[in-house]
């Protein structure tokens, strides 16, 4: 996650949206706790009863998700429940409480909350923090007080006006799922608020694009489709018409911190007075605009 630090902090980001798997292990790591490198002889049956969940070779300790749970008992029960909630309003409040209680640590929710920069997370009841708030609401309800009132529909409605505010848009991909088309769905947003509804609003679609996705094409999943094949949706502008877009078959985990890593090295030769890159960050993985996450055990 520090490498998207980097890029928030420095201005290059102007909305993330992502799985609420990342947004909630990256939340782990930014209270101050750790994830573990798995061993192969323990059996999963055995982490299950050790309380270690698995990501793959990343051991998430169940502990560490009670403490989550901790702190978003703090961000909601400071809510008015009057306020409609969505994702990126939730992660603004729990990137204030980060700025606050861990002031010693980065993470993205942290730098988003400090530079203003929305976090969306599209699919957010399929992550541990949407488990959180389901049992806040259900806890709120047994005790006689208002449940929250979720509206995904004020994340696409913010997700879009922020776009609409930009003079050319471009997109970094990282994965796919759900995330990437959500991403992309401003342009056919746009299209048919225009067509159906008679709304005066310019028709943008995304002009540059980056995508780092090891899965083939021939798969037939939207992790796999390259951007030309989104042209034909109207979400991106056609090599044509100025379209620039680049895709790399790699994992993310080596091919993100490169990249980079490359680009504000760049930027720093190109603007000498702006503060350089934190060297640290260099091995370090996260998302921008879009990013695909790795799925922990839900409680």
């Amino acid at each position: 996650g520090m490498v998207i630090c980097e890029l928030i902090e420095r201005g290059i980001v102007n909305a993330i949206v992502s799985t609420g798997a990342l947004m909630a292990h990256g939340l782990v790591e930014a209270t101050g706790k750790s994830h573990f490198r798995y061993n192969p002889e323990v059996s999963d049956e055995d982490l299950y009863e050790q309380g270690y969940n698995r990501v793959y070779d990343t051991l998430e300790p169940e502990t560490n998700l009670d403490h989550v749970e901790e702190v978003m008992a703090e961000v909601l029960n400071a809510w008015d429940h009057n306020e409609v909630m969505c994702s990126y309003k939730l992660n603004h409040k729990i990137g204030q409480f980060l700025a606050t209680h861990s002031k010693n640590e980065r993470g993205i929710l942290k730098s988003a909350y400090q530079k203003g920069v929305p976090v969306f997370v599209p699919a957010f009841t399929d992550s541990e923090m949407g488990l959180d708030v389901a049992l806040n609401n259900r806890l709120r309800e047994s005790t006689g007080r208002y449940r929250f009132h979720f509206d995904p529909f004020e994340d696409l409605e913010h997700f879009a006006a922020t776009l609409l505010r930009q003079k050319r848009l471009g997109i970094f991909t990282i994965g796919g799922g759900v995330p990437r088309n959500w991403s992309q769905q401003f342009g056919p947003f746009l299209e048919l608020r225009h067509r159906r509804l008679g709304e005066n609003i310019p028709l943008k679609r995304y002009h540059y694009g980056v995508r780092i996705c090891p899965e083939p094409v021939h798969w037939g999943g939207l992790s796999g489709s390259p951007y030309s094949e989104a042209i034909s949706w109207g979400k991106f502008v056609p090599p044509a018409e100025g379209g620039r877009f680049g895709e790399l078959f790699v994992d993310a985990t080596v091919g993100l911190p490169l990249i980079v890593a490359a680009v504000l090295e760049r930027l720093d030769k190109s603007n000498p007075e702006k503060p350089k890159l934190d060297k640290s960050t260099a091995g370090s993985t996260g998302k921008v605009t879009k990013t695909k996450g790795k799925p922990g055990r839900k409680k």
